[in-house]
């Protein structure tokens, strides 16, 4: 296996899970700013776990030491070199946004125009519970956004019912990680401490991916509006999603609907009525926790759902993904339970 962009939060995530996980070999790791350091010098909690040396990004050398390759490489230069392994033969899981959209327009007017638009269609995007038959083929699957794995995983059930009418409100709040690893001014101490912002309101560019796959799931054309938050805290993801329904449906008839949506899925968890979950609940693990309240005066659904953005948000996801691809136990590597406190 191989990581590129392993000094990212994404990518030592990734290397976290992967060190433990009992299939697996890392065989290469790269990073463009660090290239020729041993990663437990960047990151001192791997010394002594993993001894390999970072090294520059060549599609050629990676595939021929790797049969699957992570990409967490910054939006839009992930492009270029995951079309340089498919190329070769290489299963890729991209953790950027390159792969996510099936148009290249809409890629276009939210990014830029695509360097690999003829790899746009053949991606399966990776929300594991929806796609996993396509996944366990692919070649290339684009791993979703964090935000938008918390609010799809949150409404599938009601699309796949078309149980939803008019537009969706999602209001996320997340932690700082969510960003990356960036020395961006907006995201350091003084600014994000004892702060709470929204940001790219109704811009967002999470906002076409979380529409394409709920259209795909409802068989029609949706829209919702988008609210980020910043959360003074490293990791985790909130979301509340405000849903007008055709008819009414009482807790007990949610309950059941979730429930069978995802029966037996193994990172869902479906909380009792009146229980709303919390990003303790799931941080560190690859748990998507759901709770939900109808009320009947209103007409209106609230969804909350709690996501680690790192584990289940990103690396986490992408190992569920690739044990499907080598056909693992789905869960294998990702069976620890939250970090309490």
């Amino acid at each position: 296996m191989a990581v590129l962009g392993a000094t990212g939060y994404a990518g030592v995530e990734l290397l976290r899970i992967l060190l433990r996980h009992p299939r697996v070999r890392l065989e290469t790791i790269t990073s463009q700013q660090h290239a020729g350091k041993r990663i437990g010098d960047i990151y001192p909690s791997l010394a002594g776990r993993c001894d390999l040396v970072l090294e520059e990004i060549r599609a050629d050398k990676i595939a021929s030491q790797a049969d699957l390759a992570f990409a967490a490489l910054p939006h839009e230069t992930s492009m270029d070199v995951v079309a340089g392994l498919v190329e070769r033969g290489r299963r890729v899981i991209d953790l950027s946004a390159d792969f996510r959209l099936h148009d290249p327009e809409v890629y276009r007017r939210w990014y830029r125009a695509h360097k690999a638009p003829h790899l746009l269609r053949e991606a399966i995007y990776g929300l594991t519970e929806i796609h996993r038959k396509e996944i366990r083929r692919a070649r290339l699957v684009a791993n979703p956004g964090c935000y938008p794995t918390g609010a799809v995983l949150g409404l599938a059930p009601l699309f796949a019912e078309k149980a939803v009418q008019g537009t969706v409100l999602i209001d996320a709040k997340s932690g700082v990680t969510g960003a990356g690893r960036s020395s961006a001014v907006e995201l350091s101490f003084s600014e994000v401490n004892e702060n709470f912002k929204a940001y790219n309101v109704g811009v967002h560019r999470h906002t076409p991916e979380i529409e394409q796959e709920l259209g795909e799931i409802a068989g029609r054309r949706v829209t919702v509006f988008f609210a980020p938050h910043l959360v003074p805290m490293s990791r985790g993801i909130l979301s509340t999603i405000y849903v007008e329904l055709k008819k009414p449906l009482d807790n007990k008839q949610l309950a059941k609907l979730y429930g069978d949506f995802y029966r037996s899925e193994p990172f869902i968890r479906i909380l009792p009525a009146g229980s709303f979950p919390q990003t303790k609940d799931v941080r560190g693990s690859n748990d998507c926790a759901i709770g939900f309240c109808y009320d009947a005066r209103t007409r209106r659904l609230a969804v909350i759902t709690a996501i680690d953005n790192l584990v289940k948000g990103a690396s986490g996801q992408a190992v569920q993904n690739m044990n499907l691809m080598c056909g693992w136990p789905e869960a294998e590597g990702l069976t620890g339970a939250a970090l309490v406190p």
